[in-house]
């Protein structure tokens, strides 16, 4: 192999017949595209056809690694990529844990696999050795179950990734497990595997990953680590973890409350790092060779859920499962989320979802709305109705686990308060008080994601632009923080950087890490052009399925109501904001007024 950290092997499954073969990684996939998203977006046009229907054999579902995956430096993650059955897009889900960095030692830069099995199976792998299992005994069983069956049957060694009820009923927004509290959530990843018959993967090898020049890379790997302990950010992240986003979120009106009605919930500092302190954080988790350890980890203390165990609750969970819901107990939010997980459903999905029925409910005679009294506030009815989802249970349910796009075909008149774009349920950034923001959903790849880009750093905190602040509500120089944010983060999602490590890990030193690791000499601009390569790349992708400039607006929500409180009451982002936006985005991007990229490439 040419270059070092890499494997040089690709594993692909075909479910259909039970077989496997092992492949090389090509020379110039690695080249061009470095590994994960990059990897993702060639193979998705080697294997994905326009008209693949998502929950098809046909579909096929990459479990994808980076050149730093399994290595020692800090912060490295692993992804998912298939044709999303919520949205239709391109999908790419990322999840931490150590399921990732098996893969690597079990040899393998790529799992690709194809096809459907006839029945429930699981797959184990160790290092050459793929076996099928059939998995009947883990039908409808909740996930860490499975995980905990899988390892007394085989040995705990094993990493093993697996869905939940959720997938194997086909709801559009399941996700699949990594090891139990590490997921990758969005977009419906879960439903893919349960399409194809496939319960869990089980993993373990025993390959190191070399690295090119193994003392430059330990150079580089101290700095890396020097810069996340000289972080304020990582420091915050490592003592209280995102729900320190809450007070942020509500000082500056940007908190989801009742579906996104509103920007600030009365009681939001009940969903506090505090709060979930005193219920149960009871020690630091991380994920594989991550000094960050954003996680905690504990058991409700006290109270009818006690006993109930649960890592921290992210800031999205907390915005679209608590204030989005109107619920403020704690313990109601853990396990409502912790439901979720075992369930095998996207917290954020779910929250959207049962906000949007509430208030249909609300504004609807339907009588399949109203059969769980449905409410802002009733924990309890909420409850219910994700174990109905999960299921595909009743009339709502069922229709719930289409996602709020396809529900609201359903109901008259509910599309003034769907709140999607391009079919994904948005995250807890409701962008009323910043445009960037929502230029940023609009635009991002997989559908309405706060994780392409991330501009309200430079709208409302303390990051200049260029040596100057921006205006908060103006739409002027959004699309150029859009654009540099997207191709940054695309770039890095080759290697697969963790989201939080960005925040102390520069730029330069990520290039340091990828050159010493496999011995390549890479230039210091080479991260925005291999981001803007791989949207652009993306896009004709999206473009293939049908989606165009038409699919780049945000929700009647965020474009036809003013915001209701906070700082930025009475402002909205109007028709004519997102057309200046997506007019200057296309044009930095080199595309044309249709959104649609060169054709050379």
């Amino acid at each position: 192999m040419k270059w070092k950290s890499y494997m040089g092997k690709m594993l692909i499954i075909d479910l259909s017949n039970k077989s496997h073969e092992i492949k090389e990684t090509p020379t110039d996939l690695i080249e061009n595209y470095i590994g994960g998203k990059g990897f993702g977006v060639k193979l998705y046009q080697k294997y994905i056809k326009k008209d693949t229907d998502p929950l098809s054999p046909e579909n096929a579902l990459f479990f994808l690694t980076g050149p730093l995956t399994g290595t020692i430096a800090p912060a490295f993650r692993s992804c998912i990529v298939t044709r999303s059955p919520l949205t239709g897009t391109w999908l790419d889900s990322y999840f931490g844990g150590h399921f990732g960095q098996e893969i690597k030692y079990a040899g393998y830069d790529a799992i690709i696999i194809k096809g459907k099995s006839e029945t429930s199976t699981y797959i184990t792998i160790e290092n050459n050795n793929i076996e099928f299992h059939e998995a009947d005994e883990l039908k409808q069983i909740m996930i860490s179950k499975t995980t905990e069956i899988i390892k007394d049957k085989h040995g705990d060694e094993f990493r093993v990734a697996c869905i939940g009820p959720a997938g194997e009923n086909l709801v559009k927004y399941a996700l699949v497990c990594c090891e139990p509290m590490r997921q990758a959530g969005r977009g419906g990843a879960g439903a893919v595997m349960g399409s194809k018959n496939l319960k869990a993967l089980a993993i373990k090898g025993d390959n190191l990953v070399k690295t090119a020049d193994n003392v430059e890379f330990l150079k580089a790997v101290n700095k890396a680590y020097e810069e996340l302990n000289n972080s304020p950010s990582i420091k915050t992240f490592n003592e209280v973890g995102t729900p320190s986003s809450i007070p942020f979120a509500q000082n500056i009106g940007m908190l989801p409350t009742e579906n996104y009605k509103n920007g600030q919930f009365d009681n939001s500092e009940q969903l506090e790092s505090k709060q979930q302190s005193n219920a149960f954080w009871q020690r630091d988790i991380a994920c594989s060779g991550c000094p960050i350890a954003c996680g905690k980890i504990g058991e409700i203390y006290s109270g009818k859920f006690k006993g109930t165990i649960s890592d921290t609750i992210e800031y999205e969970t907390l915005g679209l499962i608590g204030s989005n819901l109107g619920i403020s107990d704690i313990n109601y939010v853990t396990k409502i989320a912790n439901l979720c997980d075992e369930l095998g459903l996207d917290t954020i999905s779910t929250g959207g979802s049962i906000g949007f029925a509430i208030e249909a409910a609300k504004n609807s005679d339907l009588s399949f709305l109203n059969n769980l009294d449905l409410e802002f506030g009733n924990a309890e009815s909420i409850i219910e109705l994700v174990k109905n989802i999960a299921s595909r249970k009743n009339k709502l349910g069922d229709l719930l686990a289409e996602g709020v796009k396809k529900a609201s075909e359903h109901i008259p008149e509910s599309t003034k308060y769907s709140v999607h774009v391009k079919g994904l349920e948005t995250p807890a950034w409701p962008p009323r008080g910043a445009p960037g923001m929502g230029l940023a959903l609009m635009t991002a790849d997989r559908g309405g994601c706060h994780q392409r880009a991330f501009p309200v750093s430079y709208e409302i905190g303390s990051e200049q632009w260029n040596d100057k602040f921006l205006e908060r509500l103006s739409t002027d120089k959004k699309a150029e923080v859009v654009v540099y944010q997207q191709n940054k983060l695309a770039a890095l999602d080759t290697l697969i950087k963790c989201d939080f490590g960005t925040y102390g890990i520069s730029e330069d030193t990520y290039r340091l890490l990828l050159n010493t690791a496999t011995g390549m000499n890479l230039p210091k601009d080479y991260w925005q052009k291999l981001g803007a390569k791989i949207w652009d790349e993306t896009r004709r992708i999206n473009l293939k399925h049908g989606f165009d400039r038409k699919d780049d607006y945000l929700p009647d929500r965020f474009v036809k109501e003013p915001l209701p409180d906070g700082p930025a009451k009475g402002h909205r982002i109007t028709q004519s904001d997102m057309d200046i936006m997506l007019d200057q985005y296309y044009n930095l991007r080199g595309w044309n007024k249709k959104g649609e990229p060169p054709e050379n490439f």
